[in-house]
């Protein structure tokens, strides 16, 4: 699990962030770190699949309980972590798509401190060690990406979207340095243009910013490329100081009001993008 995690076509740079020098008080701080963070994140675990058994056979697919042990669990991440987070907009109420800009497995706690959503991924994500085990039990959708599964995938949706469900997506299809925002794929949105989903989406584009610690290279929290994880994660448990996220949620917009995918994904890009040069320079105490 601690090994990088192989993502077809991962974006990568020309050059590394340093690596994090860990001295015994970093070791120190990674101690006091990792301990309450994986009492926080299994605990929560354990407690979300009892409360699942019993949400399960009355609501089936909806989870009216159970994201919010999700979202307790991610803010209270970022607490134990001293990374301080910040949100600016309001997230969409009712259900639809989110789509957002990809840097560092930190999105994950980032995209659900506040809003309750369910992730899509692809299917092979399902089988990864640990983290597929985690993302199948908390709600996330995990899809075909091929055009002979676009049927199943419309599918999919329209079952997820009638009970409520914000279903979210990296439209990058990798992750970055975090100072930048890929052109988005419209390959992703094609099942959205479907008549049975067309004329009721709403879709909300997200900006996720990290704000690197005080004296630390400004891709510290990026992870991205061949990066392993487990050094990722023992620099961000480690480090002496900590810096903060800060989530940008934009108005949404109806999918019917566009012509076509291409147009969709260039206008929800350019305003992730928009909101990255806006905000990536706002300090948060």
């Amino acid at each position: 699990m601690l090994k990088a995690i192989p993502v077809s076509n991962a974006w990568t740079s020309t050059d590394m962030p340093p690596r994090l020098h860990i001295g015994w008080a970093g070791w120190l701080r990674v101690i006091a770190r990792a301990v309450p963070l994986i009492v926080l994140v299994f605990g929560g675990l354990v407690v979300l699949l009892f409360v699942r058994l019993i949400e399960r056979p009355i609501c089936g697919l909806g989870r009216p309980v159970t994201p919010y042990i999700t979202q307790f669990v991610c803010r209270g991440a970022f607490v134990l972590l001293g990374i301080r987070f910040n949100s600016v907009g309001i997230p969409m109420k009712n259900g639809g798509a989110v789509v957002a800009n990809h840097a560092s497995w930190l999105d994950i706690f980032a995209l659900n401190a506040r809003k309750r959503i369910y992730f899509v991924a692809k299917k092979e994500v399902s089988a990864w060690p640990g983290i597929g085990w985690l993302a199948r039990a908390t709600g996330t959708l995990f899809i075909k990406r091929s055009r002979t599964a676009a049927a199943e995938q419309v599918a999919m949706f329209k079952e997820r979207l009638a009970v409520g469900h914000r279903l979210l997506f990296f439209p990058e299809g990798t992750s970055t340095d975090g100072l930048q925002v890929l052109p988005f794929k419209p390959t992703l949105f094609a099942a959205f243009f479907d008549p049975a989903l067309r004329d009721q989406l709403s879709v909300q584009a997200v900006t996720v910013i990290y704000h690197a610690p005080t004296g630390e290279d400004a891709r510290f929290y990026g992870w991205w490329g061949d990066m392993d994880f487990g050094p990722h994660l023992l620099s961000t448990l480690a480090a002496k100081h900590q810096g903060g996220v800060t989530v940008v949620y934009h108005p949404p917009v109806q999918l019917s009001d566009f012509e076509d995918r291409k147009a969709l994904a260039k206008t929800l890009e350019n305003t992730v993008r928009a909101g990255l040069d806006r905000h990536s320079k706002t300090q948060i105490g």
